[in-house]
């Protein structure tokens, strides 16, 4: 049996007051997590570290600056075809919302209560339960 792809992701946890950035994927070929919502971030690449990775990502999905804080959860997921692991941090953006849509559909700013509200991907569900 062919062993599944192991992704070691970062997640940016984006607080303003009581209010989280929720971000929605484009399209994509997994259909499980097209089109669904995240907590923005990306892929872990060679010879970075956490802090390292999620403020190159967030400066290439949304071109916007972020500090990274604490680390808030650890979560690990089995896709059909990947697994996932997602190192969560606290952070906060330079600027309210002076950031770009470059790799998501939409964006909302909710609170902890109303992020049940969206279809989330199921490794971030995971995820909010550690919140």
């Amino acid at each position: 049996m062919k062993q599944k792809k192991r992704h070691n992701v970062v997640a940016a946890v984006i607080r303003r007051g009581d209010q989280y950035l929720c971000m929605r994927r484009k399209r994509s070929r997994y259909l499980y997590i097209s089109e669904r919502w995240e907590f923005p971030g990306g892929k872990v690449e060679k010879g970075e570290n956490d802090y390292e990775a999620l403020i190159r990502e967030i400066r290439e999905e949304m071109d916007w600056d972020i500090y990274v804080g604490r680390k808030v959860a650890d979560v690990d997921y089995d896709y059909p075809d990947f697994n996932i692991h997602i190192a969560a941090y606290l952070c906060k953006g330079s600027d309210e919302d002076d950031f770009k849509l470059l790799d998501h559909l939409d964006y909302r700013w909710l609170t902890r209560d109303e992020l049940d509200q969206l279809d989330w991907t199921d490794a971030d569900r995971k995820l909010i339960e550690q919140l």
